[in-house]
């Protein structure tokens, strides 16, 4: 079976973002599960997989980012209501075999992601 990882990379400092909460979502036909609450560690990764084993299932599922928050600790001046604040990526496992990353890279003014393995 593959597995579900992620990192957050800050690009307003060119590192990586340490504590910023992440929830994991599968969104099923009864609504949106919570399925795990992590925190990134000082390289900006979750410490273990999101999903691997048995809990790695295809499916749609949401990672939402509490990157405002975070950006609020560090002391950066945000606008209220914050630009970027949770930022939620939903994205779909198609093939639970394989390893699907999914990284965050954020400023308080912009994201992006894309699939790595």
């Amino acid at each position: 079976m593959g597995k579900l990882s992620t990192h957050v990379l800050d690009i307003s400092i060119g590192k990586p973002a340490a504590g910023v909460q992440v929830s994991l979502y599968a969104i099923t036909p009864q609504g949106r599960e919570l399925r795990v609450q992590a925190v990134t560690n000082a390289d900006g990764r979750c410490d273990a997989p999101l999903l691997e084993g048995e809990h790695m299932l295809a499916g749609k599922y949401e990672l939402v980012f509490g990157a405002g928050a975070y950006f609020a600790a560090r002391g950066v001046e945000l606008p209220e209501p914050r630009f970027i604040d949770e930022v939620t990526l939903a994205f779909g496992i198609a093939s639970p075999e394989q390893n699907y990353h999914v990284p965050l890279v954020v400023s308080p003014w912009a994201y992006s992601t894309y699939r790595g393995s």
